[in-house]
């Protein structure tokens, strides 16, 4: 008997807003209410069919607490008979959403999930949930228990950048050559449409009047290796800098995921098929440096090779991610983040697993690849792998 199969049907996502940028006056859960709205607009899907919604959030506080995935549901024009349930993968938030939303339909459980994930930066600031605390003195993160096994250190992730770059010998000239092409093949990916397919334009308020956000903000059409190198280090003598990390950003984003049993009974005509889910963890520490041992885990359980995926999606958290998992898997840097990734395009937390499937599969559907894989490092030292088949 054939294993059940668990098919995208669309993908998509906001095009990225900058800190205090355009998409700053969207409260989260209208966010992530106008990309449930629009993939079922574009799919045709009766939301009365949607079994749930599964919403990544990383700073799930202020305007995103009390399950800012139901009260996305509450903000779109989805029925109140759809559940929706908020997780917390850190970065790989909606990442895990799609891998959650593919095993409900591979066991036959569910026929027809939204897989989504939402983030505003902007408006509730990275950390800001756990400072609030430690500055009222009701604790800290870190527990006793953890202190134990790891005594005097405190996980971060910019030291395990650090660690990565020196792990794999990486210098700051080759962050910032990294660093500039996302910029340039992000710029060249909009100057040739090519990410039409996948944004869907919000309104937003200017002081000239109402204008549509289709374009990702954070990109810098300007780019050069004398301005990025010019940005200070964010540690004595390291090579890490804001100009060769990620991007703060606003951003909400969704993949329709059904079964076959889905597509007949609605009509649809799937994008692609869900290849293989992967999730690995291992040192909490260096942590950025799993999606390598994840990727080398996922394409032994699909019998694959590197040679045979068509294009990798690997988050641009810190320019060191994506350069060690080149070095590691061997991969060709030119079916890599073809069209950039979060240094120019922006990696607004929760929303960057979504967004980068959205982007995998129309990069695949353009270019007439078959294959494609998306990783994601995660604080605490985990990776999702996630490889598709378009079809």
């Amino acid at each position: 008997m054939a294993q059940p199969t668990a098919y995208i049907v669309d993908a998509l996502r906001t095009a990225g807003g900058r800190r205090n940028g355009k998409l700053a006056g969207w409260h989260p859960a209208d966010l992530g209410g106008a990309v449930l709205d629009a993939i079922v607009a574009r799919s045709g899907i009766d939301p009365v069919a949607i079994d749930d919604v599964i919403m990544g959030c990383v700073s799930q506080g202020g305007e995103q607490a009390f399950q800012i995935g139901r009260n996305a549901v509450l903000a779109s024009s989805l029925p109140e008979s759809v559940p929706a349930v908020s997780i917390d993968r850190q970065c790989g938030s909606s990442q895990q959403a799609i891998q959650f939303a593919a095993q409900a339909v591979m066991s036959g459980t569910q026929d027809v999930v939204i897989a989504a994930g939402v983030e505003s930066m902007t408006r509730v600031p990275m950390f800001s949930t756990g400072q609030l605390f430690e500055q009222a003195g009701l604790g800290v993160a870190k527990s006793p228990g953890q202190e134990r096994r790891y005594p005097g250190i405190a996980f971060s992730q910019f030291v395990g950048a650090e660690m990565m770059a020196r792990k794999y010998g990486l210098s700051r000239d080759d962050l910032d050559r990294y660093a500039l092409e996302s910029h340039r093949r992000a710029a060249a990916a909009v100057e040739r449409g090519d990410f039409d397919a996948e944004i869907v334009p919000l309104e937003v308020q200017t002081p000239e009047g109402p204008v549509f956000h289709d374009r990702d903000e954070g990109i810098r059409f300007d780019a050069s290796l004398e301005a990025i190198g010019s940005v200070r280090t964010l540690q004595e003598g390291g090579v890490v800098t804001a100009a060769n990390a990620s991007q703060i950003c606003d951003g909400a984003s969704a993949v329709l995921v059904v079964s076959e049993a889905a597509l007949k009974a609605h009509g649809l005509t799937p994008l692609a098929r869900i290849h293989n889910l992967t999730v690995t963890a291992g040192d909490p520490v260096i942590m950025l440096e799993e999606p390598l041992i994840a990727t080398e885990k996922a394409l032994r359980r699909a019998g694959m090779t590197i040679g045979e995926i068509d294009l990798y999606e690997v988050n641009e958290a810190f320019a060191p991610v994506p350069l060690a998992w080149l070095r590691h898997s061997g991969g060709d840097p030119e079916r890599l983040n073809v069209n950039g990734g979060a240094i120019a395009l922006g990696h607004p937390l929760g929303a960057s697993g979504t967004k980068l499937m959205a982007t995998l599969v129309h990069a695949l559907r353009r270019r007439g690849g078959r294959y494609g894989l998306q990783t994601m490092c995660e604080a605490g030292g985990v990776a999702n792998v996630t490889i598709v088949e378009r079809l």
